[in-house]
């Protein structure tokens, strides 16, 4: 018989209850599986699945690049990249950061370590952005935070790269150093940098912090408890930055800061061919490998607070007096005003009357009867005394700044300084004070209120070595992209041109030679038998010191109100190749102080001619500090 079907044509009751049985059947199997599972996983498992979750945690890690390297101009590596191990605190694997890190200070306490951690932990931290507590550490710390990981929860030991600085605190004002960006700094451009970058602090490391810091890359990744990555979820490479090669010369620049052998000063060398940067050296300095480690706020304190400001570079903002050197400015001045010709003498009896003062000459007995080329060479202060007083002081200004003086030369570093050359103007309205006819004499000499930086003094003489093309200095020749290929190459840049005569150089010239190469110069000590130097010694006060020479040579003034030494020079006389600026803080007279610092540079630069000198990149990380020993 067929089935029997009910008026709507459906399955028989009997059937319906049957399927109907099955299907609750099958559901409180389901139901039944699934309340055991969720019983083996909530009691059997629970105390080890609360551990697993409590341990593992997912971690944003910022890869930082790795800097790009600083090679002097012949390919020496100067400023290399080194591994740092750094001691983080991830804010989203600990509810109680001040309790785990007061922890670690104790476990560090009970070994004898430093925790130079000293500032309160931010309030404001991000779950996932790790809080760096201390940058390079030792073994000693990374074996025991990695030993005690599970009694503190949220602190790990991470990788990056940090700078080291080859050259040390010979090189340090021109390199300058690295440090995590300041709450300042983070400001200004929240959406270029993030709390934690890395960015260049002073120097070629901050001039061109775009092209060398690089970009940084990041990564998701899991770890468990002991900080050991068991999964990664994510990854971006950083991109390197690129690296840069100076017109530096690393050799010449060690001979220039050994010359000064701990005294206070300033010496920079040019090519005054096309204004680059042969040395810089400003003493004393710094070890910019502090900053690798975090430096203290005690260490930070000595540097700031030190009278003899070694975080300073000396060549571009220390400001001096130019003293004698300024006389080329005065000479070059009165002969193209026609004021005075070559053989225009003047007397000098050791003094010079002007109104109710009287100003001295170095030379205490006088000169006599002087003209310009014996007032140059023997540097007679009494012949430029008159000189000075024809020209008067708006003149003398006008031809300073021809030379390049009274304004930044914009050379590529930062807090580059003006210097000073006064003006009647500039006294009226900064003083409230007319010029006093007097003030000329001394600015004729350049004492009074005349300030230069020792890079003004080599870029000025630099510009008269060459003919008279002032250029501009240049202390980077490159950037280059990691396989050496040029990103962007630094031309040689024109400032402007003096407008000297050829007599006027001439005549100037011979009387530099003089200054160097006759046996009454003041520059002697700067003599070579073959450079063919020329020099103009100078000693610049420091204050009004007291007449009385007795006074002088028992030394009863303060070393730091002692004169000044100058020196600038330039070789050879025929087209010259290097000019050279030295400053010899509270050292006397430039001609016995600074003249022998610039003798030791030339030796240097015309001995290192005659080698021949292959170029090559040395390898980059701790080969490359053995390649410079």
């Amino acid at each position: 018989m067929g089935r029997h079907y009910s008026l709507l044509n459906g399955p028989e009751p009997a059937e319906f209850k049957r399927k109907l049985k099955i299907a609750i059947i099958l559901i409180l199997s389901a139901l039944t599986i699934l309340l055991v599972r969720l019983w083996y996983l909530q009691v059997i498992k629970a105390d080890d699945l609360k551990q697993r979750s409590e341990n593992n945690s997912v971690r944003f890690r910022k890869i930082m690049p790795l800097r790009g390297l600083i090679m002097d101009k012949n390919r020496h590596i100067v400023v290399d990249n080194r591994p740092s191990f750094d001691v983080l605190y991830m804010p989203s694997r600990g509810k109680e950061p001040e309790r785990v890190i007061e922890k670690l200070k104790n476990l560090y306490k009970s070994k004898s370590l430093e925790f130079t951690y000293d500032q309160p932990f931010p309030k404001n931290a991000k779950p996932y952005l790790p809080v760096k507590l201390e940058k390079n550490v030792g073994m000693g710390k990374i074996a025991l935070v990695e030993t005690n990981a599970l009694d503190l929860p949220g602190i790990y030991i991470d990788v990056a790269p940090v700078r080291l600085y080859l050259d040390g605190e010979s090189m340090a004002p021109i390199i300058g150093y690295t440090g995590e960006i300041s709450k300042e700094e983070l400001e200004k451009d929240e959406e270029e940098y993030a709390s934690g970058d890395i960015l260049g602090k002073h120097g070629i490391e901050k001039y061109f912090d775009t092209y060398i810091r690089g970009h940084q890359g990041a990564e998701l990744v899991e770890v468990n408890a002991y900080g050991k990555e068991i999964k990664n979820l994510g990854r971006i490479d950083p991109v390197s930055g690129y690296n840069v090669v100076l017109t530096i010369d690393a050799e010449l620049q060690k001979t220039a800061w050994d010359a000064f052998k701990g005294m206070s000063g300033a010496a920079v060398a040019l090519d005054p061919r096309d204004g680059s940067v042969l040395a810089m050296v400003s003493s004393p300095s710094f070890d910019p490998n502090l900053f690798n480690s975090g430096i203290s706020t005690e260490q930070w304190r000595k540097l700031v607070n030190n009278p003899l400001t070694p975080m300073s570079n000396r060549v571009i903002s220390g400001q001096y007096p130019p003293g004698s050197t300024y006389k080329l400015i005065v000479a070059a001045a009165a002969l193209e005003e026609g004021i005075i010709t070559p053989d225009t003498k003047f007397f000098c009896d050791g003094s010079f009357d002007f109104g109710n003062r009287t100003f001295r000459c170095w030379q205490k007995h006088g000169h006599g009867y002087i003209s310009l080329h014996r007032a140059i060479v023997e540097s007679c202060d009494v012949y430029f005394y008159n000189v000075g007083k024809l020209l008067g002081v708006d003149k003398i200004a006008h031809y300073a700044r021809l030379f390049g003086l009274g304004e930044a030369t914009g050379i590529d570093l930062p807090n580059e300084k003006n210097g000073l050359i006064p003006t009647k103007q500039w006294k009226l309205s900064k003083m409230k004070e007319p010029w006093q006819p007097g003030e000329t004499i001394s600015i004729a000499i350049g004492q009074g209120f005349n300030l230069t930086t020792p890079l003004q003094l080599a870029f000025a003489y630099g510009a008269f070595a060459n003919g008279g093309t002032l250029w501009r200095p240049r202390l980077v020749k490159s950037i280059e992209i990691a396989d050496g290929g040029v990103y962007k190459e630094f031309l040689p840049e024109k400032k402007g041109e003096l407008p000297l005569s050829p007599e006027t150089f001439d005549v100037l010239s011979r009387a530099l030679w003089g200054v160097v190469n006759e046996p009454t110069g003041t520059g002697k000590a700067a003599r070579r038998p073959n450079a063919d130097v020329c020099g103009k010694t100078g000693t610049s006060q420091v204050i009004g010191l007291p007449e009385n020479e007795k006074v002088r040579r028992e030394k009863k003034i303060g070393v730091f109100q002692r004169d000044h030494a100058l020196f600038v020079c330039f070789a050879p006389l025929k087209n010259p190749e290097i000019v050279i600026a030295v400053v010899a803080e509270n050292a006397g007279h430039g001609g016995s102080a600074a003249a022998p610092i610039a003798r030791k540079i030339l030796d240097a630069y015309f001995e290192g001619k005659k080698k021949v000198k292959q170029p090559q990149i040395v390898a980059q990380g701790q080969e490359s500090a053995k390649a410079r020993q």
